[in-house]
């Protein structure tokens, strides 16, 4: 099989790290976490957990991120398994690089994004969480390819993560492994260095979960700039989930 670069296009909040976990536990897979993150926070200012760290420890000129990403598959693997945020695609950077990589966009209800980034920082955005980026993207993929690009709903996902996967893997024409499935708990060497801020529940983790619905409770107690972010996020989210993966 030729070498092979999945760039997968997710918000916060989503099930982005444990996707990684899936295909960093195939055979013939080295993965990336975020790496556009020191970039983003740099160019934006934006106050994240762990910034000043992530900056020292990231590349902060997208370019050479780009072309490093663009470059040979590092350990002698096939597959290399790129995890994006949307919103670090900033205004200052071309995307016309991403049409050479095999591009699937992870979407997620965004009344359960916001209640859980609230959890982890105490204001949030309709731009912090990626929405309107993942939109524009899948416009400019879709004009690429001539039909919608990839999209998969964390939620169906969870519900049949065999069956997703298998489809997934179809789709992208690469072998499914069934030790996607599984992975052994704890952190990894590959994980970012914001990891402890943001990764808790992956750690503990050993294989995909069961979907847990949005806690009503949660959202009622959302602040009007919360809700005025999910209401604007909701319309963006059904015209992706229109042509979300089925299994």
């Amino acid at each position: 099989m030729k070498d092979r670069r999945i760039a997968m296009w997710s918000g916060p909040r989503n099930i982005s790290t444990a996707m990684m976990r899936a295909f960093e536990n195939r055979s013939d897979c080295m993965v990336s976490d975020e790496p556009l993150y020191a970039h983003y926070l740099s160019e934006t200012g934006i106050d994240h957990p762990g910034r000043d760290e992530i900056i020292a420890d990231g590349e902060t000129d997208w370019r050479r991120v780009v072309a490093a990403l663009g470059g040979p598959i590092p350990d002698g693997k096939t597959l290399w398994y790129q995890k994006h945020m949307c919103h670090h695609l900033t205004a200052s950077m071309t995307r016309n690089w991403i049409e050479a990589l095999d591009n699937v966009l992870l979407i997620r209800d965004p009344a359960a994004v916001v209640v859980s980034y609230r959890k982890a920082r105490n204001e949030v955005s309709l731009d912090e969480i990626g929405l309107p980026q993942q939109a524009a993207l899948f416009a400019q993929l879709a004009d690429h390819l001539g039909r919608p690009p990839l999209v998969i709903d964390a939620e169906e996902f969870l519900s049949a993560p065999q069956a997703q996967l298998q489809r997934l893997c179809a789709e992208l024409q690469i072998p499914f492994e069934a030790r996607m499935l599984h992975w052994p708990a704890g952190p990894r060497d590959s994980d970012g260095i914001w990891a402890p801020h943001w990764y808790a529940a992956v750690w503990r983790s050993t294989g995909f979960e069961p979907p847990r619905p949005c806690d009503p409770q949660a959202m009622a107690s959302l602040d009007d700039n919360s809700r005025r972010v999910v209401d604007a996020a909701e319309p963006i989210y059904r015209s992706l989930h229109a042509h979300r993966l089925q299994s």
